[in-house]
C-alpha cells in the first residue's frame, strides 16, 4: 500500500462519502488548492485506492426487499471444486457478495431480491443448479440496522 497522508486520508474520506464532488469541492472543504488535490486524487486512483466510482442505488425504493445471508458448503472439499463454485457465483446477479469462510461453512453469500417467493426461485433455479453444492442455509434478514460501504479510514491515521 503506498504511504498516505493525512489529506490523502481526508479526500478517500470525502469521496467515499460522495463521489460525485468535483476536485474543487474537495479542495475547498480540505483548504487545499485544486491542481495539488486533482494530482492526489489521480495518484489515488493509479495506486489502486479508487477502483471505480459509481451510483449506490435505493434498494427499497426498487423494492428489492429480501436480503439473504445464505451459508454454503461444498459436497466436496478441493481447490477445483472452489474455483468451479467461484466462477458460477459471480455469474449469479442476486449475489452481491460472497466470501470464503472459517469454520463451520465453505462460503457466505449476501444475495438481495424482491420478495421470498423471488429468494425460493433463486434458490431452487438457480444456485442449487451449481453442482458442487453439499449443503444451503438461509438466514433471512428482518431489519437493515447499518449498511455503508464507506470503510473505517480512521484508523489508517
Amino acid at each position: 500500500m503506498p504511504d498516505l497522508n493525512d489529506q490523502d486520508i481526508q479526500i478517500l474520506s470525502l469521496l467515499q462519502r460522495d463521489a460525485d464532488r468535483s476536485s474543487n469541492e474537495i479542495a475547498e472543504s480540505l483548504n487545499m488548492s485544486q491542481s495539488p488535490c486533482w494530482r492526489r486524487i489521480n495518484r489515488l486512483e493509479k495506486d489502486g485506492l479508487i477502483t471505480k466510482k459509481v451510483a449506490i442505488l435505493n434498494r427499497q425504493a426498487l423494492r428489492m426487499d429480501l436480503v439473504a445471508f445464505t451459508t454454503i458448503n461444498l459436497s466436496e472439499a478441493g481447490r477445483r471444486n472452489m474455483e468451479l463454485f467461484e466462477t458460477a457465483v459471480r455469474e449469479l446477479e442476486e449475489v452481491v457478495e460472497c466470501y470464503t469462510m472459517t469454520g463451520a461453512w465453505d462460503y457466505m453469500l449476501k444475495i438481495v431480491v424482491k420478495d421470498i417467493s423471488h429468494y425460493e426461485q433463486f434458490v431452487r433455479n438457480r444456485l442449487l443448479e451449481v453442482p458442487m453444492i453439499g449443503e444451503v442455509h438461509s438466514h433471512i434478514s428482518v431489519t437493515e440496522i447499518k449498511n455503508t460501504t464507506e470503510l473505517p479510514l480512521r484508523q489508517l491515521s
